[in-house]
């Protein structure tokens, strides 16, 4: 994954960090953040005035993260992923609780759960989600392992709202599965 950092906030953006802001300074458990969170962001995908044109960039060898805003204190970090077609991420786990919406185009999502296999673990598929512009998701781990790719013929662009600071800690992913498991 590229990682571009682009200072440039549109108004929208803007706007969108506040409420953001506000929902995460509620002191609520994970879980109940990342629903308010996605309530939110939900009201700001698909619009053409939300990313600037340079946030829309891809990468043709991989999926690319433009991390939109860090929150000073580190509490959440608001990102755009760029995924041109057939672009997938592996299976892996975040640091914190988190949402995505897809802002552009269209999503689809493996989710799996670890399960024991004699002395090691596997990993077996619990659900197909497909989400298309204008639906979003939310996530607290644990239980939050999936795979994501871009299921359509164009672009696809989709806002992620993690509850850490992903410019310190490299990524939002805690953990890449390297175990036998169930393929898309």
């Amino acid at each position: 994954m590229t990682t571009t950092t682009v200072p440039v906030t549109t108004a929208r953006l803007a706007r969108l960090v506040e409420d953001i802001r506000e929902a995460v300074g509620r002191g609520l458990p994970p879980d109940i953040t990342a629903y308010l969170a996605g309530e939110r962001l939900a009201a700001h995908l698909g619009a053409d005035d939300l990313l600037t044109e340079e946030q829309c960039e891809g990468d043709p060898e991989r999926y690319r993260q433009h991390v939109l805003h860090t929150e000073p204190d580190g509490s959440f970090s608001v990102v755009a992923l760029v995924w041109l077609p057939g672009q997938r991420t592996s299976i892996h786990d975040h640091v914190s609780w988190g949402v995505a919406g897809v802002h552009r185009g269209v999503e689809s999502e493996r989710r799996y759960r670890l399960v024991p296999d004699g002395t090691t673990a596997r990993l077996v598929a619990t659900a197909e989600v497909t989400n298309a512009q204008g639906e979003v998701s939310a996530f607290a781990p644990p239980g939050d392992i999936h795979r994501v790719h871009n299921s359509c013929t164009q672009k696809a662009i989709s806002i992620h709202i993690y509850g850490a600071d992903v410019v310190r800690l490299g990524s939002s992913v805690r953990r890449v599965y390297d175990l036998p498991a169930d393929e898309i």
